[in-house]
């Protein structure tokens, strides 16, 4: 098998799930915009070949390069990049060079488009919020009108919280549009609770091998507040977030992926939304969860999720044993420009047993996940919540 992947480098996780691929007997042919040299050593020795290209941005040398791989190795099975950002890259191969498996272009805009996101939700009766297509300031004003504020404005296509911006009252609405970006923005309305995703390794007929769910507060406020950032993972999934996710799988046909799908549990009832305690869809991201994420789904099962999809690629099917092992798997990012009451040597002493990671993170990272970041698992959740408390006071 043919397996050409794009942006091998980064995020760190391709590496692991490269290394998996390259253990089933994967051909994995890298392409990316990082000399070979600064590639880590795990990789180097995963990738059957390395393609340099000295911007993934220019599609011609892209191009090239899987025209290169075919000439050399023939057909290709398979093409990703597992990053939201290339994933209209990912579309165009497919569609230039007739690769099966995977979104083409007729159908990428489903997938990183917020509005046809929303097309989609709504037409598969998925709860999810208001919407309306930022246009003018009087548009604006009545979406305001009818929601209510707060509401979320945000990129039309966009990774992450990038560029989103929570608009409190009519005076911070006016001010945004005073000065409008200039590439296409949606306006939302704000739902109140905490994000729950739906993650999972969906097989060629839309059957997930593997599910788990994650617990955010609202990552926005991470971002525009500087706040500090916890979170965690958890085995059970409960029953109506199980239920949308996989229909929200059958929704957008999202077959032979690793799905990350985010969505909001009802701190309040929401008129035609639903009653506190219920999960509303925010938005679909047909690739892992980012950062250490997929690790935290490891710990918290005893398992390996980048064997799992491995397996899928290879067999269709998941070959690994399920585990009885249930944790908690919390993650802590403490950021610069805050004072803690506790260092790290006592974070050690205190935890170094519950501790399984602990790391700088690259600077990319910072504003969002924090600086220096702290992974551990528990198996009550009080223990959790005070490890939360001790290493954010």
């Amino acid at each position: 098998m043919n397996y050409v992947f794009l942006s091998p480098s980064y995020p760190i996780t391709c590496t692991y799930f490269i290394e998996r691929l390259h253990k089933q007997g994967v051909n994995v042919l890298g392409i990316g915009d990082q000399p070979y040299d600064t590639l880590n050593d795990l990789l180097k020795g995963s990738l059957t070949e390395y393609y340099y290209v000295s911007s993934l941005e220019d599609y011609d040398q892209v191009y090239r390069a899987v025209a290169f791989y075919i000439h050399k190795y023939g057909r290709i099975d398979w093409l990703e990049s597992l990053n939201e950002y290339w994933l209209p890259t990912d579309a165009r191969i497919r569609t230039d060079f007739n690769i099966a498996v995977g979104t083409r272009l007729d159908g990428i805009g489903d997938l990183v488009r917020k509005s046809c996101m929303k097309r989609v939700f709504l037409e598969a009766g998925i709860p999810t919020a208001r919407q309306h297509m930022v246009t003018d300031l009087a548009s604006g004003k009545a979406f305001a009108a009818l929601v209510g504020f707060p509401v979320i404005v945000k990129p039309d296509v966009g990774v992450g919280a990038n560029g989103a911006r929570k608009l409190n009252s009519e005076e911070e609405l006016v001010s945004f549009y005073q000065d409008l970006p200039n590439e296409p923005y949606v306006m939302e309305e704000f739902l109140f609770g905490d994000i729950c995703t739906y993650d999972a390794i969906i097989d060629a007929d839309c059957v997930p091998l593997f599910e788990s769910m994650c617990t955010y507060a609202p990552v926005i406020d991470a971002v525009t507040s500087d706040e500090n950032v916890h979170f965690y993972t958890s085995v059970d999934v409960p029953e109506q977030l199980r239920m949308l996710g996989r229909k929200t799988v059958q929704a957008f046909h999202a077959d032979r992926r690793f799905v990350h799908f985010e969505f909001i549990q009802l701190a309040k009832d929401q008129e035609g939304i639903g009653k506190a305690g219920d999960f509303a869809v925010m938005e679909v991201n047909m690739r892992p969860a980012g950062g250490h994420d997929p690790d935290m789904m490891n710990y918290a099962q005893s398992i390996d999720v980048f064997q799992i999809y491995a397996e899928m690629v290879t067999t269709g099917k998941r070959v690994s044993p399920p585990s009885d092992a249930r944790y908690f798997c919390a993650y802590v990012g403490r950021k610069d420009g805050h004072v803690f009451a506790h260092s790290h040597e006592e974070i050690m002493e205190r935890y170094g047993g519950e501790i399984v990671l602990h790391e700088e993170m690259p600077p990319i990272d910072w504003p969002s996940m924090g600086r220096y970041v702290y992974l551990a698992r528990f198996i009550e959740k009080e223990e959790m919540d005070s490890f939360f408390s001790y290493t954010l006071e």
